[in-house]
Protein backbone atom coordinates (compact mmCIF):
# COMPACT_ATOMS: atom_id res chain seq x y z
CA UNK A 1 0.00 0.00 0.00
CA UNK A 2 1.27 3.44 -0.94
CA UNK A 3 1.41 5.61 2.18
CA UNK A 4 0.73 9.33 1.82
CA UNK A 5 3.08 11.59 3.81
CA UNK A 6 1.37 14.27 5.90
CA UNK A 7 3.56 17.32 6.50
CA UNK A 8 2.54 19.90 9.12
CA UNK A 9 3.52 23.52 8.40
CA UNK A 10 3.35 25.75 11.47
CA UNK A 11 4.46 29.22 12.49
CA UNK A 12 3.36 32.46 14.08
CA UNK A 13 0.91 34.77 12.34
CA UNK A 14 2.56 36.49 9.38
CA UNK A 15 5.55 34.15 9.18
CA UNK A 16 4.77 33.21 5.58
CA UNK A 17 2.95 29.87 5.80
CA UNK A 18 0.41 30.67 3.10
CA UNK A 19 3.13 32.08 0.83
CA UNK A 20 5.06 28.83 1.25
CA UNK A 21 1.98 26.79 0.39
CA UNK A 22 1.34 28.84 -2.73
CA UNK A 23 4.95 28.23 -3.77
CA UNK A 24 4.58 24.47 -3.22
CA UNK A 25 1.33 24.39 -5.19
CA UNK A 26 2.79 26.47 -8.02
CA UNK A 27 5.85 24.22 -8.23
CA UNK A 28 4.07 20.89 -7.82
CA UNK A 29 4.85 19.88 -11.43
CA UNK A 30 2.24 17.12 -11.55
CA UNK A 31 2.47 16.08 -7.90
CA UNK A 32 -1.05 16.11 -6.48
CA UNK A 33 -0.84 18.14 -3.28
CA UNK A 34 -3.64 18.12 -0.76
CA UNK A 35 -3.57 21.28 1.36
CA UNK A 36 -5.56 21.28 4.57
CA UNK A 37 -5.96 24.71 6.13
CA UNK A 38 -6.81 25.04 9.80
CA UNK A 39 -7.44 28.74 10.26
CA UNK A 40 -10.04 31.34 11.05
CA UNK A 41 -11.20 34.14 8.79
CA UNK A 42 -10.03 34.70 5.24
CA UNK A 43 -7.55 32.19 3.84
CA UNK A 44 -5.41 33.45 0.97
CA UNK A 45 -4.67 30.29 -1.00
CA UNK A 46 -4.49 30.77 -4.77
CA UNK A 47 -7.81 29.87 -6.48
CA UNK A 48 -9.49 29.49 -3.08
CA UNK A 49 -11.58 31.93 -1.13
CA UNK A 50 -12.77 30.69 2.24
CA UNK A 51 -14.11 32.99 4.95
CA UNK A 52 -14.85 31.23 8.21
CA UNK A 53 -16.05 28.08 6.41
CA UNK A 54 -15.48 24.57 7.69
CA UNK A 55 -15.14 21.40 5.61
CA UNK A 56 -14.80 23.39 2.39
CA UNK A 57 -12.99 21.81 -0.56
CA UNK A 58 -11.82 23.53 -3.73
CA UNK A 59 -10.19 21.81 -6.73
CA UNK A 60 -7.21 23.71 -8.11
CA UNK A 61 -6.29 23.80 -11.80
CA UNK A 62 -3.04 21.85 -11.33
CA UNK A 63 -4.75 18.77 -9.91
CA UNK A 64 -4.27 19.81 -6.29
CA UNK A 65 -6.96 20.15 -3.68
CA UNK A 66 -7.40 22.74 -0.97
CA UNK A 67 -9.58 22.30 2.11
CA UNK A 68 -10.51 24.24 5.23
CA UNK A 69 -11.36 22.28 8.35
CA UNK A 70 -11.88 22.60 12.04
CA UNK A 71 -9.25 20.81 14.15
CA UNK A 72 -11.79 18.25 15.36
CA UNK A 73 -12.52 17.21 11.77
CA UNK A 74 -8.90 16.90 10.65
CA UNK A 75 -8.77 13.10 10.55
CA UNK A 76 -12.02 12.93 8.63
CA UNK A 77 -10.67 15.32 5.99
CA UNK A 78 -7.40 13.41 5.72
CA UNK A 79 -9.42 10.25 5.03
CA UNK A 80 -11.20 12.04 2.18
CA UNK A 81 -7.92 13.12 0.62
CA UNK A 82 -5.72 10.04 0.99
CA UNK A 83 -6.83 8.38 -2.26
CA UNK A 84 -6.80 11.60 -4.29
CA UNK A 85 -3.34 13.10 -3.70
CA UNK A 86 0.36 12.20 -3.46
CA UNK A 87 1.16 14.31 -0.40
CA UNK A 88 -0.85 16.26 2.19
CA UNK A 89 0.36 19.53 3.69
CA UNK A 90 -1.46 20.89 6.74
CA UNK A 91 -1.22 24.61 7.42
CA UNK A 92 -1.74 25.02 11.14
CA UNK A 93 -3.35 28.25 12.30
CA UNK A 94 -0.94 30.86 13.57
CA UNK A 95 -2.84 30.52 16.82
CA UNK A 96 -2.51 26.73 16.97
CA UNK A 97 -0.01 24.74 18.99
CA UNK A 98 2.24 22.88 16.51
CA UNK A 99 2.67 19.90 18.82
CA UNK A 100 -1.11 19.47 19.02
CA UNK A 101 -1.37 19.26 15.22
CA UNK A 102 1.54 16.82 15.04
CA UNK A 103 -0.02 14.63 17.73
CA UNK A 104 -3.29 14.48 15.79
CA UNK A 105 -1.52 13.23 12.67
CA UNK A 106 0.57 10.72 14.64
CA UNK A 107 -2.57 9.46 16.39
CA UNK A 108 -4.37 8.76 13.12
CA UNK A 109 -5.23 5.08 12.63
CA UNK A 110 -5.53 5.51 8.87
CA UNK A 111 -3.09 2.94 7.36
CA UNK A 112 -2.74 4.99 4.16
CA UNK A 113 -1.19 7.95 5.98
CA UNK A 114 2.26 8.46 7.47
CA UNK A 115 3.64 11.43 9.38
CA UNK A 116 6.02 13.49 7.26
CA UNK A 117 7.44 15.84 9.87
CA UNK A 118 6.74 19.33 11.23
CA UNK A 119 8.10 22.36 9.38
CA UNK A 120 8.22 25.57 11.41
CA UNK A 121 8.31 28.94 9.63
CA UNK A 122 10.03 31.77 11.48
CA UNK A 123 9.76 35.41 10.40
CA UNK A 124 13.33 36.73 10.29
CA UNK A 125 12.11 40.33 10.10
CA UNK A 126 9.83 39.99 13.13
CA UNK A 127 11.81 37.41 15.07
CA UNK A 128 9.42 36.19 17.79
CA UNK A 129 10.43 36.22 21.43
CA UNK A 130 8.25 33.24 22.34
CA UNK A 131 9.95 30.80 19.99
CA UNK A 132 11.41 28.11 22.25
CA UNK A 133 8.23 26.05 22.73
CA UNK A 134 7.62 25.95 18.97
CA UNK A 135 11.20 25.12 18.01
CA UNK A 136 11.28 22.19 20.43
CA UNK A 137 8.85 20.21 18.25
CA UNK A 138 10.18 21.30 14.84
CA UNK A 139 11.85 18.80 12.52
CA UNK A 140 12.86 21.52 10.05
CA UNK A 141 12.94 25.31 10.54
CA UNK A 142 12.44 27.66 7.59
CA UNK A 143 13.89 31.07 8.45
CA UNK A 144 11.78 33.15 6.08
CA UNK A 145 12.15 36.79 4.90
CA UNK A 146 15.95 36.73 5.27
CA UNK A 147 16.08 39.36 2.52
CA UNK A 148 14.75 41.85 5.08
CA UNK A 149 17.46 41.40 7.74
CA UNK A 150 21.17 42.19 7.80
CA UNK A 151 22.40 39.22 9.86
CA UNK A 152 20.36 36.06 9.23
CA UNK A 153 23.28 33.96 10.49
CA UNK A 154 22.80 35.39 13.99
CA UNK A 155 19.11 34.42 13.91
CA UNK A 156 19.99 30.91 12.71
CA UNK A 157 22.46 30.66 15.57
CA UNK A 158 19.74 31.67 18.04
CA UNK A 159 17.47 28.93 16.69
CA UNK A 160 20.32 26.44 17.06
CA UNK A 161 20.76 27.58 20.65
CA UNK A 162 17.09 26.91 21.36
CA UNK A 163 17.20 23.46 19.73
CA UNK A 164 20.77 22.38 19.00
CA UNK A 165 21.19 20.63 15.68
CA UNK A 166 17.79 21.42 14.20
CA UNK A 167 18.22 22.04 10.43
CA UNK A 168 17.54 25.65 9.41
CA UNK A 169 16.69 26.58 5.81
CA UNK A 170 16.97 30.27 4.92
CA UNK A 171 14.30 31.51 2.56
CA UNK A 172 12.80 34.59 0.95
CA UNK A 173 9.16 34.82 -0.14
CA UNK A 174 8.53 31.27 1.09
CA UNK A 175 10.63 29.74 -1.68
CA UNK A 176 11.56 26.29 -0.46
CA UNK A 177 12.39 23.45 -2.81
CA UNK A 178 9.49 20.94 -2.61
CA UNK A 179 12.09 18.14 -2.68
CA UNK A 180 13.00 19.10 0.89
CA UNK A 181 9.51 18.10 2.03
CA UNK A 182 8.25 15.44 -0.38
CA UNK A 183 9.00 13.69 -3.68
CA UNK A 184 7.77 15.77 -6.62
CA UNK A 185 6.93 13.78 -9.72
CA UNK A 186 9.59 13.94 -12.47
CA UNK A 187 9.14 17.02 -14.61
CA UNK A 188 7.97 16.57 -18.16
CA UNK A 189 10.61 17.78 -20.61
CA UNK A 190 8.54 18.48 -23.68
CA UNK A 191 8.50 21.83 -25.41
CA UNK A 192 10.33 25.00 -24.50
CA UNK A 193 10.97 25.85 -20.86
CA UNK A 194 9.05 28.84 -19.59
CA UNK A 195 10.73 31.71 -17.73
CA UNK A 196 9.29 30.32 -14.48
CA UNK A 197 10.85 26.93 -15.27
CA UNK A 198 14.22 28.55 -15.81
CA UNK A 199 13.97 30.45 -12.54
CA UNK A 200 13.07 27.25 -10.70
CA UNK A 201 15.94 25.37 -12.35
CA UNK A 202 18.41 28.06 -11.29
CA UNK A 203 16.94 28.22 -7.79
CA UNK A 204 17.11 24.46 -7.27
CA UNK A 205 20.62 24.17 -8.66
CA UNK A 206 22.15 27.06 -6.76
CA UNK A 207 20.50 26.57 -3.39
CA UNK A 208 20.65 22.82 -2.84
CA UNK A 209 23.16 19.99 -3.14
CA UNK A 210 22.21 16.38 -3.83
CA UNK A 211 24.36 13.41 -2.84
CA UNK A 212 23.67 9.92 -4.17
CA UNK A 213 24.97 6.81 -2.43
CA UNK A 214 24.78 3.17 -3.49
CA UNK A 215 26.16 0.42 -1.27
CA UNK A 216 25.59 -3.01 0.20
CA UNK A 217 24.18 -4.21 3.50
CA UNK A 218 24.49 -1.67 6.31
CA UNK A 219 25.50 -2.08 9.93
CA UNK A 220 22.48 -0.93 12.02
CA UNK A 221 24.47 0.72 14.81
CA UNK A 222 26.88 2.55 12.51
CA UNK A 223 24.05 3.77 10.27
CA UNK A 224 22.03 5.02 13.24
CA UNK A 225 25.12 6.82 14.56
CA UNK A 226 25.41 8.59 11.20
CA UNK A 227 21.70 9.51 11.24
CA UNK A 228 21.87 10.75 14.83
CA UNK A 229 24.75 13.09 13.97
CA UNK A 230 23.70 14.23 10.51
CA UNK A 231 26.04 16.79 8.89
CA UNK A 232 25.04 20.43 9.22
CA UNK A 233 23.04 21.58 6.21
CA UNK A 234 21.61 18.10 5.50
CA UNK A 235 17.85 18.60 5.33
CA UNK A 236 16.48 15.41 3.80
CA UNK A 237 17.37 11.77 3.17
CA UNK A 238 15.27 9.38 1.12
CA UNK A 239 15.81 5.95 -0.35
CA UNK A 240 16.22 2.32 0.66
CA UNK A 241 18.49 0.54 3.11
CA UNK A 242 19.52 -3.11 3.00
CA UNK A 243 20.04 -4.93 6.28
CA UNK A 244 21.36 -8.50 6.25
CA UNK A 245 21.41 -9.12 10.00
CA UNK A 246 20.31 -12.63 11.07
CA UNK A 247 16.55 -12.56 11.51
CA UNK A 248 16.31 -9.16 9.82
CA UNK A 249 17.39 -9.74 6.22
CA UNK A 250 15.14 -7.07 4.79
CA UNK A 251 14.86 -3.88 2.82
CA UNK A 252 13.68 -0.73 4.58
CA UNK A 253 12.67 2.58 3.06
CA UNK A 254 14.25 5.55 4.83
CA UNK A 255 12.76 9.03 4.97
CA UNK A 256 13.94 12.06 6.91
CA UNK A 257 12.74 15.67 6.95
CA UNK A 258 15.07 17.66 9.12
CA UNK A 259 15.26 15.88 12.47
CA UNK A 260 12.29 13.60 11.70
CA UNK A 261 13.30 10.01 10.91
CA UNK A 262 11.23 7.06 9.75
CA UNK A 263 11.94 3.54 8.48
CA UNK A 264 9.35 1.35 6.75
CA UNK A 265 9.65 -2.29 5.74
CA UNK A 266 9.72 -2.63 1.97
CA UNK A 267 9.76 -5.34 -0.72
CA UNK A 268 12.66 -6.09 -3.07
CA UNK A 269 11.56 -5.10 -6.60
CA UNK A 270 15.13 -4.77 -7.87
CA UNK A 271 18.79 -5.20 -6.88
CA UNK A 272 19.38 -5.96 -3.19
CA UNK A 273 21.44 -2.92 -2.26
CA UNK A 274 21.30 0.34 -0.33
CA UNK A 275 20.31 3.37 -2.42
CA UNK A 276 20.05 6.81 -0.82
CA UNK A 277 19.69 10.42 -1.92
CA UNK A 278 20.69 13.17 0.51
CA UNK A 279 19.61 16.80 -0.02
CA UNK A 280 20.93 19.94 1.65
CA UNK A 281 23.20 22.96 1.31
CA UNK A 282 26.95 23.26 1.70
CA UNK A 283 27.36 19.50 1.92
CA UNK A 284 30.78 17.85 1.83
CA UNK A 285 29.87 15.25 -0.77
CA UNK A 286 33.05 13.18 -0.46
CA UNK A 287 32.88 13.12 3.34
CA UNK A 288 29.21 12.05 3.37
CA UNK A 289 29.85 9.23 0.91
CA UNK A 290 32.85 8.12 2.95
CA UNK A 291 30.80 8.17 6.17
CA UNK A 292 28.04 6.10 4.56
CA UNK A 293 30.57 3.67 3.09
CA UNK A 294 31.93 3.21 6.62
CA UNK A 295 28.42 2.13 7.67
CA UNK A 296 28.52 -0.87 5.32
CA UNK A 297 28.87 -4.26 7.01
CA UNK A 298 31.27 -6.76 5.35
CA UNK A 299 30.15 -9.62 7.64
CA UNK A 300 26.41 -9.19 8.37
CA UNK A 301 26.14 -12.70 9.83
CA UNK A 302 28.39 -11.63 12.71
CA UNK A 303 26.20 -8.67 13.71
CA UNK A 304 24.16 -9.00 16.90
CA UNK A 305 20.46 -9.15 15.89
CA UNK A 306 19.65 -6.98 18.94
CA UNK A 307 21.36 -4.06 17.19
CA UNK A 308 18.33 -3.85 14.87
CA UNK A 309 16.28 -2.54 17.77
CA UNK A 310 17.83 0.89 17.12
CA UNK A 311 16.28 0.79 13.64
CA UNK A 312 12.98 -0.83 14.59
CA UNK A 313 12.08 1.87 17.10
CA UNK A 314 11.82 4.28 14.14
CA UNK A 315 9.69 1.87 12.09
CA UNK A 316 6.21 2.97 11.18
Amino acid sequence: MKRIPVVVVAGFLGSGKTTLLNHLLGGSRGTRVGVVVNDFGAIGIDAMSVAGQVDSTVSLSNGCLCCAVDVSELDEMLAKLDSLVDVIVIEASGLAEPQAMARMVLASENPRLTYGGLVLLVDAAEFPDDLARHVRVADLVVLNKVDRVTDPAALAAEIDRLKPGVPVVRSSFGRVDPALLFDPRPRERFGQLSFEDLLDEEHDHVRYDSVEFTGGAMNPLRLMAFLDARPKGLYRIKGFVRFDVPGHRQRFSLHTVGAFLRFERSAWPGPRRTELVLIGTGLDVAAIRADLAACEEPDPAAVDPQSMLEVLRYTA
